[in-house]
Order: C-alpha cells, then structure tokens, then sequence
C-alpha cells in the first residue's frame, strides 16, 4: 500500500506493454465495477484491454510504482471525413486506490495529453457517469469544459419474444 501523507509518489509513466495488460485488466476489474457503472455504453472486459492494445498500443500509458502498475490511461484517435480536426477520446483513466491522492491520475492525463498532441489531436474527449463528481472535477481541473448530458438506453432482447 502507498504511503497515507498524499504527496507524490515517484511514479514512472511508461506506454504500456504485452506483459502489461492482465495487470491492466485486473485493476480495471476492480475500478469499474457493473453495479457502480451500470449504464455506460461500454463495459469493463478483457477485450476492451486488448482490442486497444491491438489497433493502438501507442495511445495506452501505464503508471508504475516500485515496479507496481498503479494506474493506466487508453484511448483512441478519432478521424472523421467531413472535418480537418482530428479528436482524442480518453477511453479509460484508472488509478489504483491505494494510490489515490498522489497525483497518479494527474500525470497519466498530462502524459496522454501529451500523445494526443503528438498525433495531431486537436480535441481531447471524454465521458463519464453524470453523477461521478470526483471525475468531472478531475476533468475541469484540467481544463475540460461544457459538460453535456447524454441519454444511453437499453432494450432486453431476451424479453422482446415473451
């Protein structure tokens, strides 16, 4: 467990390798949890880990500490036809919580940011629950602004023939 005083720890933040990725799966598994995110659109599997590793390993970070993975960030490059701009959406931003409060999450952002540049982003999104406050504050913080509601549904197929 890290060290309770919340000052920074001495984190490398590295692109994330092969080896790396039960490890991201396995602290994935324990952030996001179905009942407490239970409407995204998308969901924490394995293959969320390895379909990014797969079409872009260079826009997946981790964060180690002591040799530890503590935290990680994915995400994609979105390019659309009809625009010049080119986006970034952060996928997943985790950090182990017992390494909270130490600006892990802090770095791996500035780092992604920092890729994103790099590829000629120009728009960085992201999305998370309406009511995660510790997220959209996060977010703000780093300059994020004009949160917008979106609506996502859902249809039991299984219930459609009854």
């Amino acid at each position: 467990m890290a060290e309770t005083n919340n000052k920074p720890l001495n984190i490398e933040i590295r692109p994330a390798a092969i080896d790396d990725l039960a490890d991201i799966f396995h602290l994935g598994e324990k952030l996001f949890l179905p009942r407490e995110v239970s409407n995204l659109y998308r969901t924490w599997d394995e293959y969320e880990v390895t379909g990014l590793f797969n079409s872009e390993p260079e826009h997946m970070l981790v964060a180690e500490y002591e040799g530890k993975l503590v935290g990680f960030a994915m995400g994609t490059v979105i390019e659309k036809n009809a625009t010049a701009w080119t986006y970034g959406h952060l996928v997943w931003l985790g950090v182990d919580s017992d390494y909270s409060r130490h600006g892990i999450a802090g770095t791996l952002f500035d780092a992604f940011s920092e890729l994103m540049r790099k590829a000629g982003v120009r728009i960085l999104l992201i999305d998370t629950q309406k009511d995660n406050d510790a997220a959209i504050s996060f977010f703000e913080k780093k300059g994020f602004s004009n949160p917008i509601d979106h609506v996502y549904m859902s249809l039991n197929l299984d219930l459609e023939d009854s």
